[in-house]
């Protein structure tokens, strides 16, 4: 049921919308059909995205005063409802991000899961609404490389674009001050291993499949990184958001 609810509202509508892109733009080819379509469908997502940063900034505003609280107030339930108050009176919703990064998770995971099974050139028929048609599709990225098939270039590219993106989205949460903090510190520590262990698996995940997998990576991580300069820097020009 679920599989079925998936393939219905989420999968097939982004397969049609991809195919649909190049019949009504013949003469793109298949590069730069997923950089459009994939920008496309990240700025539909993009309000929710917008909430969910706009969340994470307001969190780290508030985290002098949420570490006070913990080192001043010892009883685990007091401190609590104390948080919770805290959270209210800044108008902060802490479950917020993660409910919003859970509605959009269906849909990027659907689009990595056509890039990766999509079978480009050959078009699922059975997949296909009536009124698109089965296009040409020319598979010749700007007539250099051939992104039916891996690409090594194309994979280093995703890898620096999901470096770039980490690390700004780490560098704009300033490190933790409270050295003696242990838990602070061993947090500290996993960002700056995620900002590279999560670029070398971005590399092999993309070379692995086709190069069409490493645009969309690319593609995905510069949008990230362009919505998160847009929203952190009209949070500092005006506020709120």
């Amino acid at each position: 049921m679920i599989s079925y609810l998936y393939h219905l509202i989420v999968f097939n509508p982004l397969y049609n919308g991809l195919i649909f892109l190049f019949v009504t733009i013949p003469w793109i080819d298949a590069g730069f059909a997923v950089i459009i379509f994939t920008f496309i469908v990240r700025l539909i997502l993009f309000p929710l995205s917008k909430k969910s940063i706009v969340t994470q900034v307001r969190m780290k505003e508030i985290e002098p005063e949420l570490n006070r609280l913990k080192q001043t107030v010892t009883d685990k339930q007091k401190q609590a409802l104390m948080v919770m108050d805290l959270y209210k009176k800044k108008g902060v919703n802490p479950f917020s991000s993660f409910f919003l990064l859970f509605l959009q998770l269906p849909i990027i995971w659907a689009l990595y899961h056509i890039f990766v099974s999509s079978g480009l050139p050959v078009v699922d028929k059975s997949l296909l609404y009536s009124f698109v048609n089965i296009p040409l599709i020319n598979m010749s990225f700007l007539g250099i490389f051939d992104i039916s098939h891996r690409s090594i270039f194309l994979s280093i590219l995703a890898a620096i674009g999901q470096f770039l993106q980490l690390h700004f989205s780490f560098s704009s949460n300033p490190a933790p001050t409270d050295t003696s903090n242990p838990t602070m510190n061993s947090a500290a520590d996993m960002m700056k291993n995620m900002k590279y262990i999560f670029p070398v698996m971005i590399f092999f995940i993309s070379y692995k499949v086709s190069a069409v997998v490493a645009i969309y990576l690319t593609v995905s991580s510069l949008f990230t990184l362009g919505q998160e300069l847009v929203v952190r820097r009209h949070l500092k020009m005006h506020k709120p958001l």
